[in-house]
């Protein structure tokens, strides 16, 4: 992962990071994440971001566990161990419908809480740069990604306008990695993230 410059501000208010996130995103500037206290309505829609496909990731996890079902069972009771009990055919599907179904509600849920934990890297032991201390607490916190064409400045400026009130430029890790955040570790990337806060 590549340590990358960003730009950072904080909002005390939705009303007022609403407005500021539409004019990021008009002025092209690249927003890296934003940060907030409590689920926000709208706000994924406001930053351009496009709809999860974790329901369709369930849905073919629960394809998986119907076919695993039925093919299971159908061999056991065709080819496996094949049992006449009281004259009924080896493929009964009625008695296999409470498995079935037990099978594909199983697959999909795990399936999809797997899936979500490894897009948004929450399994065990995964760390993320935190841009500010207050950012899950009662501050919305703004990343804008400083990129070649981009002038820090000018983004600033513009947060400034919009009604940012703490800005500054940091230099980070964009993704993540494994490591504790209260101890310097050569086998981790966060040693080499040099925070740079610098108040405008």
């Amino acid at each position: 992962m590549a340590v990358k410059n960003f730009v950072v501000a904080s909002f005390d208010d939705e009303a007022v990071l609403f407005p500021a996130v539409k004019k990021v995103r008009t002025a092209g500037y690249k927003i890296h994440d934003v940060y907030t206290p409590f689920p926000v309505h709208g706000l994924d829609h406001a930053m351009g971001l496009r709809e999860t496909s974790l329901h369709t990731a369930g849905f073919i996890y629960g394809v998986c566990g119907t076919t695993t079902a039925l093919s299971c069972m159908s061999w056991i009771f065709n080819s496996d161990w094949p049992l006449n009990i009281g004259g009924k055919p080896h493929f009964p599907l009625p008695a296999f419908i409470p498995i079935t179904f037990e099978l594909t509600v199983l697959f999909a849920a795990v399936g999809m809480v797997m899936t979500f934990c490894y897009l948004c890297n929450l399994m065990p032991g995964v760390k993320k740069h935190i841009f500010h201390p207050r950012q899950t607490d009662d501050l919305f916190v703004m990343v804008i990604e400083v990129t070649a064409k981009t002038n820090a400045e000018e983004v600033k400026a513009l947060l400034a306008q919009a009604g940012g009130l703490e800005i500054n430029e940091q230099r980070a890790e964009a993704g993540w990695w494994y490591g504790r955040f209260d101890q310097d570790d050569e086998a981790t990337l966060y040693k080499n993230a040099e925070t740079a806060t610098v108040n405008a």
